[in-house]
């Protein structure tokens, strides 16, 4: 199963941003750490014009943003002082389709009909995937939906759980698996029939055992609430489909390959700043070094699904409770800046 790298658009200078002003960096220093090394790296307030070391900020900016950017002392967005907040009800929020009684009711049933399906899908051997396997308790799968959609609205973000085909963006008939340049690998039917259940366990509001928290250097990131076994299908990667053309000088830094043309028009990429899942919020190890590389518990993957791009990331070894989840943006290409990350 072949990486992918996330896509690192390149990105011209703002002239709002720090690096488009006409200012001598050599009298720019860092208002974090005092220094004035790393110029490319720093970025200046548009209010106050303190400096700023991208990586110094926290949490951590990846790149320079396109247009205006402010400083954390004259920013307006603050995080939630508690985490998690719950905005809504967990049921509207997510769209479940049965009350949580229904769903505490037949959770025992469900189990056991899980526990006969993925009894079938456990060799290694044969590389199949597995469903992932909700917490027991209805009310923690209630607290971990809560730390998702404290996520998420902080970042005003909607929740979707498919990749989603906008006016004005890519349509769906763009997205065909057979433009990929040297072909996609294609999920086999018994994988696809898990990945389907993976999606039905969503819709009823039994979600994968992850929370979101909030770290001050790495911003929203998502760790492991119960043991999860190795070629679990953790999540998949959604949100809006559009051209890579059209997204060259784009500042998100969660955009996410989903195909790779031969022909550069053809070039789809998702987007999920508007819409997303949990995906959004699994983090990237920093891949320079042997430290980084060591904390990688996910691997993306492209797949072939019916004719169609998806991307999924999927547990590459057993990951314990409490663990951060990290996969490589880059894969074996190291076009994503990194170098960074904690």
């Amino acid at each position: 199963m072949s990486l992918r790298r996330r896509t690192h658009a390149f990105k011209p200078p703002s002239k709002s941003a720090s690096i488009g002003k006409s200012l001598d960096y050599d009298d720019v220093c860092c208002d974090e750490c005092g220094s004035g090394h790393s110029p490319a790296k720093l970025i200046l307030c548009d209010k106050c014009d303190r400096g700023y070391h991208l990586f110094c900020l926290r949490p951590i900016l990846v790149s320079v943003p396109k247009g205006s950017w402010f400083c954390p002392s004259c920013s307006k967005i603050k995080m939630p002082k508690s985490f998690p907040l719950v905005q809504t009800k967990i049921i509207d929020f997510f769209r479940i389709q049965r009350s949580p009684q229904a769903i505490q009711a037949s959770s025992q049933d469900t189990r056991k009909k899980r526990k006969r399906a993925t009894s079938l899908v456990v060799s290694k051997k044969k590389r199949k995937l597995l469903p992932f396997c909700p917490s027991e308790d209805p009310s923690r799968r209630l607290e971990q939906m809560a730390s998702l959609a404290t996520a998420l609205t902080a970042t005003n973000t909607e929740f979707s759980d498919e990749l989603t085909y906008m006016p004005g963006m890519a349509p769906r008939s763009a997205n065909r698996a057979s433009l990929e340049k040297g072909g996609m690998q294609v999920l086999s039917k018994e994988d696809t029939d898990t990945l389907n259940l993976c999606k039905s366990m969503m819709e009823r509001g039994e979600c994968p055992p992850l929370m979101v928290v909030f770290d001050p250097q790495e911003g929203f990131t998502v760790e492991a609430d119960k043991w999860i076994r190795d070629l679990t299908i953790i999540t998949e990667y959604c949100g809006d489909v559009d051209f890579l053309r059209k997204r060259e000088n784009d500042d998100g830094d969660s955009m996410m390959t989903l195909l790779s043309a031969s022909d550069a028009s053809k070039k789809l990429v998702i987007c999920p700043d508007r819409r997303s899942n949990i995906a959004r919020f699994i983090n990237g190890i920093n891949n320079h070094t042997p430290e980084g590389k060591k904390k990688q518990n996910l691997k993306c993957v492209r797949f072939d699904v019916n004719g169609e791009c998806r991307v999924l990331l999927i547990a590459n070894r057993d990951i314990s409770k409490g663990e951060r989840l990290y996969y490589d943006y880059n894969g074996s290409e190291h076009e994503y800046p990194t170098e960074h990350f904690v």
